[in-house]
């Protein structure tokens, strides 16, 4: 006696997605270069047999997924791949599970910690007297920037991304700024802390000095003394600010 099997779901595929593996396909084979123009939606529509809307639902999608760009009245073009394009796409979704999901959060946080420990480590062993030199010139532009709390937080990343280009890894960079990105709007309370401006101006300072002196190592700890940012100092300038 045979056990019948459960009948196996096949999910029906929309027109639109069929003509987007095509238009892929296509572009990874190489018949369409970056900055190459598409064929017209009409040309489209004959070519896979298909109505209008299938067509501007599959290129609306590869618009979204970086792989095209569209303009008002052109045909659409194969996009310039590019990582720091990719994370910026992946903000709003991002910011939505960060929102609602604190262990999300916190585990970002440990993924940017190791990350970043890493990352500041290559740098010491890479960087250049020309290297050190921008790393101080984004601190003393970073200096400058206060009282101005949103331009502090744009320079703060700033900082972060010229740590990132010093190990010569083109992804670090975007990788990097896309984090602080998506932890921005958590990272800004925790910036606006009293007395909190001058304690980051420190560390980086501290990471600058590892950097310079090629000690992997201390600039490991430097970096994590930043990030995570020990509760006793925050007492601390809360309690000097409450008796200035």
């Amino acid at each position: 006696m045979s056990s019948a099997q459960p009948a196996e779901k096949i999910e029906r595929r929309k027109l639109y997605q069929d003509v987007m593996d095509r238009l892929v396909l296509l572009i990874r084979e190489g018949n369409f270069e970056p900055g190459d123009r598409l064929p017209s939606e009409r040309e489209l529509m004959e070519r896979y047999a298909v109505g209008r809307p299938a067509v501007r639902e599959a290129l609306q999608n590869l618009e979204w997924m970086g792989i095209i760009t569209i303009s008002h009245g052109e045909r659409p073009r194969v996009a310039e791949p590019s990582f720091s394009a990719l994370m910026g796409r992946l903000q709003v979704t991002t910011s939505q599970i960060l929102q609602h999901s604190e262990r999300s959060l916190e585990e970002l946080k440990q993924a940017r910690l190791l990350f970043e420990n890493q990352m500041v480590r290559l740098a010491a062993e890479k960087a250049t007297p020309d290297d050190v030199a921008r790393l101080e010139a984004r601190l003393e532009a970073h200096r400058a920037s206060l009282p101005d709390m949103t331009n502090f937080l744009t320079l703060d990343m700033a900082f972060h991304r010229e740590i990132a280009a010093i190990t010569g890894n083109s992804i670090f960079p975007a990788l990097s700024e896309a984090i602080i990105g998506w932890l921005g709007e958590f990272y800004l309370e925790l910036v606006r802390a009293p007395g909190s401006e001058e304690l980051t101006l420190k560390e980086h300072r501290k990471i600058i000095d590892a950097i310079a002196a090629r000690d992997g190592n201390a600039a490991v700890v430097a970096m994590t003394e930043h990030l995570t940012r020990a509760n006793a100092l925050y007492r601390q300038c809360d309690t000097a600010t409450s008796k200035g």
